[in-house]
C-alpha cells in the first residue's frame, strides 16, 4: 500500500494548485506512466482514465487561489498533497512525495526529487493532478473568456500577461504572485 502524491499548478498565476494521491494495483500494471510534463495532453487524458479504472485507490484535492495567497505556493502545494492523501479511503503504509519537502502526514513518507519520473505511483498522481487542473482551467475559461485560460492554463505567458494588463485581475488570479501584483500596482 505505497501511495504516490504530486501536484500540478505551482507556476501559473491563476487558479488552484491541484494534488493527487494514488495507490496503484501491482496486479493491474499501466504502461506509459511518466512525469505528466513529458506526456502529450492526449496521452495524459488516456492515462488518467486508465489510472482511475485500474488503481486500487486515488484521490484529488486542491488549494484555491485565496489559500495560495494566504499561505504561499509551497505551503499550499504541501497542503493540497496532504488533503489528497487524507482523502484516500484507507491510510497508505508509506507515501512517496515528488519533490524535496514533505506535507504533514500521519503515515511514513519520503520526499523524492524527480519522483514523478522514477516511481509509477508518483507519476500517476502527477498525471491525475495535471489533467484535473487543466480541466478546471478550461471551465474557468468559460466563466472568464477574456483571459483565454483554456489556451495557456494560467501560466504567465506573454499573451496571458497582456490580457491581465488589459483587463486587470479576475477573482481566480493569485494576487500574491509578482506578475499579478505588478499589474495591480501593488508591487513593493
Amino acid at each position: 500500500m505505497i501511495c504516490g502524491t504530486d501536484e500540478a499548478g505551482r507556476g501559473p498565476i491563476a487558479g488552484p494548485v491541484v494534488a493527487a494521491a494514488v495507490i496503484l494495483d501491482p496486479a493491474r500494471p499501466i504502461v506509459g506512466i511518466n512525469d505528466s510534463k513529458k506526456l502529450t495532453a492526449k496521452k495524459r487524458e488516456a492515462l488518467s482514465q486508465e489510472i482511475k479504472e485500474k488503481a486500487l485507490y486515488w484521490a484529488i484535492a486542491q488549494c484555491e487561489a485565496d489559500e495560495i495567497d494566504a499561505i504561499n505556493i509551497l505551503q499550499a502545494s504541501l497542503l493540497a498533497m496532504q488533503r489528497a492523501v487524507e482523502a484516500l479511503p484507507i491510510a497508505p503504509a508509506n507515501v512517496l512525495v515528488d519533490g524535496n519537502r514533505l506535507p504533514k502526514l500521519q503515515v511514513p513518507a519520503l520526499a523524492v526529487i524527480g519522483g514523478d519520473a522514477l516511481h509509477d505511483c508518483i507519476g500517476a498522481a502527477s498525471i491525475l493532478a495535471k489533467v484535473e487542473r487543466d480541466r478546471q482551467m478550461c471551465a474557468w475559461h468559460e466563466l472568464y473568456p477574456l483571459y483565454e485560460f483554456a489556451t495557456h492554463k494560467a501560466y504567465p505567458t506573454p499573451a496571458h500577461l497582456a490580457l491581465l494588463q488589459q483587463h486587470g485581475a479576475c477573482p481566480i488570479h493569485r494576487r500574491s504572485f509578482k506578475p499579478v501584483k505588478r499589474i495591480l500596482g501593488e508591487l513593493d
